[in-house]
């Protein structure tokens, strides 16, 4: 099925729900794996068994799944061969009396569930493996009874360890070992009994260190008068241990000579789970089982969505009969989107063995595939779907779909200028039924609505809405067109009612008003006056930005009649237009009061000459002698 399909129309949120009955991760492993079926007989079977299910669990209340969970892990674990641990025997042995408890239950309820309860007949009993592992493994152990040599052990273990601390305690209770002890008690270190000796004293006691102290002032020692004693328990654990894996190992083995039996009993452990889930939740909803067919008719009587609260507006909805392409209209917040979204998921309910909230006489049709386009535009982020991305989905459904598909399109054709839009959709919707698909749209679209009304296999629907408040009653008239409402969703967004009123008469004559206005109501632009007293005054010295320059210069002749300005820039002087300067110093700000500005126009050479005649230089003299001979001579 097209995840997209299964995505817009919320059916892993149904399927959520559903998994939340399973009392097992078997169960719930099953559910994550199901798929709506297009195989009308398997449909039939799945929603057969729910219903088997539904009346064990009206009539029973509750299943006797105690002790069943997912051993998955543990089967893998067998199937490699590998050795179980106490704790895995014991959920084993809690999965076979669990399958036990099962399979008595569902065979004595033949009358009430047939087919359940034929499935039973295939699970398996191995109540001789059970009563070994609960022989065998108490408190998660292994038991001394499992053996007559592990129960010799662990009495000679016993009996070494009190021949030890009998002797510790001697050790301990001796005036002449006070000084080196550190603390009076028995220590067991690595399955070693020991005695907390001062450091400073580890030489003074005969044994051996076992183990030292974090701070180093504590030497955990084996005293040697227990140093055999020790050894033999050391032994006697080793032999404990081989005994254990020895009984471990024939338990596991008991399990692996029926590997396949038991992966059967999971399968139909999870299965039963899986259906009795259903059943839970068809009694939590209500629910019951529609009539099937696989030609595409679809009949509801008083549908419910199944995420929808319990006080939704039953939908009563047909098509596939008397017409294959149903056509829907209506305000935008009428539900129209809803009642797509109710057929879409009722039919994947179904198909997947769920009953749903409707009354009797409901009938589905199954789909080799169900393609939706629904733009969501009602949720914030799904808003931004775009047209492009509309028919990119539609030419991928044409491409994919049969005469055994079911289309749901919301408001096809739309994003678009509305001729374009509504001729490219009724162009969509005639393609689609030639190909023998049962299609259900939405529309604002005029020339989709007169389409369907001339066309012999379409039909038009309405979402009803009350004509004197204009709110929406949610509720779809099958063989009448709506309109989309616009005038009530501007009067709750509190457009004013001279406006709304003036819309309904253009709705209704098209009587135009094209008065033009006063021109007194009319706010005209300013007209900037011309004059010196609305222009700055630059004055000379003042930093300015030439804004053709991106560049800064100086001011060396003010304004003249011509509003042009003399600057300064790069040793050339410029004029420019008042306007294309902007201040950005003025004179006042950058240089002192009685500042020669003249010195900022000359460069640096005339600078100096005229300080070297100043002082009297005879160098500059004749250089300015020089110079006045040569203007004589040109």
């Amino acid at each position: 099925m097209n995840f997209t399909t299964l995505e817009k129309l919320q059916y892993q949120e149904l399927k959520d729900i559903v998994k939340s009955y399973c009392v097992s991760g078997l169960g719930k492993q099953l559910l994550d794996k199901l798929m709506p079926s297009s195989n009308l007989a398997i449909v039939k079977t799945r929603l057969n068994e729910t219903t088997e299910a539904r009346v064990i669990v009206d009539a029973e209340g509750h299943v006797p799944f105690l002790g069943v969970s997912n051993i998955e892990h543990i089967m893998t674990k067998l199937a490699k061969g590998m050795i179980l641990d106490p704790s895995e025997l014991i959920s084993m042995s809690d999965f076979l009396r669990g399958c036990r408890n099962i399979k008595k239950f569902m065979l004595d309820k033949e009358f009430f569930a047939p087919v359940l309860s034929s499935y039973a007949n295939s699970m398996a009993e191995f109540k001789n493996v059970e009563e070994e592992i609960n022989f065998a493994i108490k408190a998660n152990r292994v038991d001394s009874a499992a053996s007559r040599e592990l129960k010799r052990i662990r009495h000679h273990i016993e009996t070494t360890e009190e021949k030890i601390k009998e002797r510790l305690t001697k050790f301990l209770n001796n005036s002449a070992n006070k000084t080196y002890i550190q603390e009076f008690f028995i220590s067991q270190k690595d399955d070693r009994y020991t005695i907390p000796i001062k450091a400073s004293y580890k030489n003074h006691v005969q044994g051996t260190i076992v183990e030292i102290s974090s701070k180093g002032a504590t030497v955990f020692m084996e005293p040697s008068i227990v140093a055999k004693l020790n050894g033999e328990l050391a032994t006697l654990k080793a032999e404990e241990a081989v005994e254990e894996y020895q009984i471990l190992a024939s338990l596991s083995g008991l399990l692996m000579n029926h590997l396949h039996a038991l992966h059967i009993n999971m399968e139909l452990i999870s299965q039963y789970d899986m259906v009795f889930a259903k059943a839970k939740f068809s009694k939590q909803i209500g629910g019951m089982e529609p009539r099937l067919n696989d030609y595409g008719y679809i009949q509801v009587i008083n549908g419910r969505h199944p995420l929808l609260p319990g006080n939704a507006v039953p939908l009563q909805f047909t098509i596939g009969k008397d017409y294959r392409s149903l056509i829907i209209t209506g305000p935008n917040a009428g539900g129209k989107t809803v009642v797509l979204k109710t057929i879409g998921l009722l039919t994947l309910a179904t198909m997947s063995g769920f009953h749903i909230v409707a009354d009797e006489g409901t009938e589905l049709a199954i789909f080799d595939h169900i393609f939706v386009d629904i733009g969501d535009n009602q949720s914030m982020e799904n808003a931004l779907s775009t047209f492009s991305s509309h028919m990119k989905n539609l030419s991928d459904i044409m491409r994919a779909s049969n005469n055994h598909t079911l289309l749901i399109l919301d408001e096809i054709g739309s994003g678009t200028e509305p001729n374009e839009g509504a001729a490219l959709a009724i162009a969509i919707l005639e393609e689609f039924y030639q190909m023998g698909c049962i299609t259900i749209a939405t529309t604002h679209y005029g020339e989709i609505k007169r389409f369907s009304e001339m066309h012999p296999d379409f039909m038009n629907a309405a979402m009803r809405f009350n004509s004197e408040t204009l709110e929406p009653l949610y509720q779809l008239m099958i063989g009448t067109s709506g309109e989309s409402n616009a005038l009530w969703i501007s009067k709750k967004m509190n457009v004013r009612a001279e406006v709304l009123q003036r819309a309904q008469d253009y709705m209704n004559h098209k009587d135009y008003q094209l008065t033009r206005v006063q021109d007194s109501k009319i706010r005209k632009p300013k007209v900037e006056k011309a004059g010196r007293a609305a222009i700055i005054e630059f004055a000379k010295g003042d930093r300015v930005k030439l804004l053709d320059h991106d560049d800064v210069g100086l001011v060396y002749q003010e304004m003249n009649q011509f509003y042009n300005v003399t600057v300064y820039y790069k040793g050339e002087m410029l004029e420019v237009h008042v306007k294309r300067l902007a201040l950005e110093l003025p004179a006042t700000e950058l240089y002192p009061e009685g500042y020669d500005l003249e010195t900022l126009f000359v460069d640096y050479q005339e600078r100096k000459l005229q300080h070297d005649i100043e002082r009297g230089s005879k160098k500059a003299l004749r250089k300015i002698h020089k110079q006045i001979k040569e203007d004589h001579q040109q």
